[in-house]
């Protein structure tokens, strides 16, 4: 059945620490463009479908409109409901449209460009980037913009923040997947489709760079949009350790800062891992790689996800969120107890199974972990909610 919007969605993507946040909020003060805060749908969701059983029967797929619009980062992106009907009215919409996670969606999207008086959505999500193909299946008419950015800065500012990778190996590993992942959506997609920015190019000369942005979306360029800074949600995030730079105007000292924040060594481990990837992309002044053995990568990955678990209730921590995503994860496993589904289909859908399933599903620590420190789950600390 083709699923058509009004008006063509707009998907930003790019691994973290890329510029997403930065492109969202730009587009986001734009007249016609409702963007709100990172919502984690399709890794979070789409996956796992199957789970909630046959969509078509309306206790499920109210099951399913609930638990997006209760699930948000940003509760309701800051709009102002009623919580208590929330879910219901949500459903309600998305029944009109299509009992699917496209049309729960598209409902929740829509609600909030309607809330906030503009005719186009659009969403940021940094690891949508793995879910390009499920994305322009649901939204055959959307347009995509793909932000990438040197992955040596992008894993430096990761082993600063507080809900990344821990060491050098495991932020390259990632880095290389999420550029990896997107290449031959690149080649494939027509040029009305899928857009590029190099974060480098973006910072140097932002004016331009927004032109051509808007030129891409077919929309008329405002100088509005260089005001992002200004915003409740730059101000906002600008009181956190991890997006503190949102709340200045644009600038270029955020390039190169691998130089001063990654040892030789972790240089030439991001060699090793993603050197090829970072040629690729264009960028030059890679050192020689240095190997690691099977049991030094075996120890990087064991500590990483350790130093993920023990600090997620640390001051700035994601515990708020994490609790959210086990919950989550309990529900799946209570609809299997119910009946609803028995087993992961064959093939399983992306990316379970894989090694980095849940990282890539929004986790940002893995359970074996969270049960070795028996980390408890947190579900009203303001300070952890953005």
């Amino acid at each position: 059945m083709t699923f058509q919007t009004a008006e063509r969605p707009v998907f930003v993507v790019g691994s973290e620490r890329s510029g997403t946040t930065l492109i969202m909020a730009i587009l986001a003060c734009h007249p016609r463009l409702a963007v709100p805060e990172v919502a984690w749908y399709y890794s979070r969701f789409r996956p796992y479908l199957f789970t909630y059983g046959d969509l078509a029967e309306p206790d499920n797929f109210r099951t399913l409109c609930h638990e997006m619009a209760y699930g948000l980062r940003t509760p309701f992106w800051g709009m102002k409901v009623n919580p208590a009907t929330f879910g219901d009215e949500i459903f309600e919409r998305a029944r009109g449209l299509e009992m699917s996670f496209r049309g729960a969606y598209a409902a929740m999207f829509e609600t909030y460009a309607e809330a906030v008086g503009k005719p186009r959505w659009g969403e940021k999500t940094p690891y949508n980037l793995f879910f390009i193909r499920e994305i322009v299946e649901d939204f055959p008419n959307a347009q995509i913009v793909f932000i990438y950015r040197d992955g040596r800065d992008a894993s430096a500012e990761f082993l600063g923040s507080s809900f990344g990778p821990t060491n050098i190996y495991s932020a390259a590993e990632l880095w290389r997947m999420g550029q990896d992942a997107v290449a031959p959506w690149r080649e494939k997609l027509p040029a009305d489709q899928w857009f590029d920015i190099k974060y480098e190019d973006f910072v140097r000369d932002p004016v331009e760079q927004i032109q051509a942005l808007c030129q891409f979306l077919g929309e008329d360029y405002d100088p509005a949009m260089l005001e992002f800074h200004t915003t409740p949600t730059a101000k906002r995030r600008g009181q956190t350790k991890d997006n503190w730079a949102l709340a200045e105007p644009i600038t270029e000292k955020h390039v190169d800062i691998y130089k001063d924040l990654l040892s030789l060594r972790d240089q030439r481990i991001m060699a090793w891992v993603a050197g090829d990837t970072l040629r690729q992309y264009g960028y030059g002044d890679i050192l020689d790689p240095l190997e690691l053995t099977p049991t030094q990568v075996a120890f990087e990955t064991e500590m990483d996800g350790r130093y993920r678990a023990a600090t997620l209730d640390a001051p700035g921590g994601w515990i708020v969120m994490e609790s959210y995503n086990d919950w989550l994860i309990e529900q799946r496993e209570a609809r299997r107890r119910a009946g609803l589904w028995q087993s992961v289909p064959d093939p399983a859908p992306f990316p379970i199974g894989e090694t980095h399933e849940e990282y890539i599903s929004g986790m940002r620590a893995q359970r074996r972990w969270k049960d070795h420190f028996s980390v408890k789950r947190e579900f009203g600390r303001a300070k952890a909610v953005l």
